[in-house]
């Protein structure tokens, strides 16, 4: 017992940040913001494609601030608080708008209910990931993390008004389309999918479904030079049609938390996708003991 509570007093003090603002990281902070922000702007000028693009770059951003921060021993209270606010604006509230003023709004109160309810799940997987962050495993995130999600509602998004909007061919997504009987020719026809997306992608945020950080990878952590032969490559991927590839890429991440889920589950380990009581493991951190 005095080792448990010698563990968590260390856990406490490790967790406990210093006082004060430090401005490097926090320019990538308000960067990041700033993407989210000319996301909003652009949807309400119809230029979807240019709003997506804002989320994305928000998300590159947001995963430098922290890494920033750490090689300029620059962490403090005032960043993660900072960080938190921006990834509500970046990842929250500008996917939900953008998804409703693009295909959403057709369907009246529901369009608006999805883009709430996406809106209020980042805010819950936000809360929680602040509290439970110095009791969960490093390597995991619990529940789809928010840029992931944004990534997955703006990816359609762009995918689909390139189609739509700018009338760009879309050599790999043409392909695909082609057999389910060709494009949508509105953007009323696709408010049913993008209600769906939306759904999906803030219900996931505040599930248990056990995403990979990669937090294990890169940095000063030495690694195998066929890892830069693989980035090089993905690269290339994305490079040939960014809107296609970078879509498929976070549907294949949306789908890997549950392929994980399933795997512990047939381990025999201790898994859920929705905790059903403040005693469960997965709800460490957010009650008082």
């Amino acid at each position: 017992m005095q080792n448990s509570n010698d563990s968590a007093d260390a856990g406490g003090a490790q967790r406990k940040m210093r006082k004060g603002i430090y401005v490097l990281p926090n320019l990538f902070t308000l960067a990041a913001l700033f993407g989210g922000f000319y996301s909003i702007v652009m949807a309400m000028n119809n230029k979807f494609e240019l709003a997506a693009v804002g989320v994305f770059c928000a998300m590159v951003l947001d995963s430098l601030d922290g890494r920033v921060a750490r090689m300029t021993h620059t962490q403090s209270a005032f960043g993660e608080q900072m960080d938190s606010l921006s990834d509500m604006v970046s990842f929250g509230a500008a996917p939900a708008l953008i998804a409703y003023e693009w295909a959403l709004r057709p369907l009246g109160r529901w369009g608006w209910l999805a883009a709430f309810v996406y809106c209020a799940c980042a805010a819950l997987r936000l809360a929680r990931f602040n509290v439970n962050t110095a009791v969960v495993d490093k390597r995991y995130f619990q529940g789809m993390p928010s840029p992931a999600a944004a990534a997955l509602v703006a990816g359609f998004i762009w995918l689909t008004s390139a189609l739509l909007v700018s009338h760009r061919d879309v050599p790999i997504f043409g392909d695909v389309m082609s057999w389910f009987g060709g494009y949508a020719t509105d953007r009323a026809d696709l408010s049913w999918i993008m209600f769906a997306i939306t759904l999906f992608a803030g219900l996931t945020m505040v599930t248990n479904i056990p995403y990979y950080s990669f937090k294990d990878i890169g940095g000063a952590k030495s690694m195998p030079f066929v890892s830069l032969v693989v980035v090089a490559l993905l690269m290339a991927l994305v490079s040939i049609e960014p809107a296609t590839m970078l879509f498929l890429v976070f549907v294949g991440y949306s789908i890997s938390g549950y392929v994980i889920y399933v795997w512990r589950r047939a381990k025999g380990e201790h898994v859920s996708i929705v905790s059903t009581s403040k005693d469960e493991p997965d709800e460490r951190g957010l009650h008082d003991d």
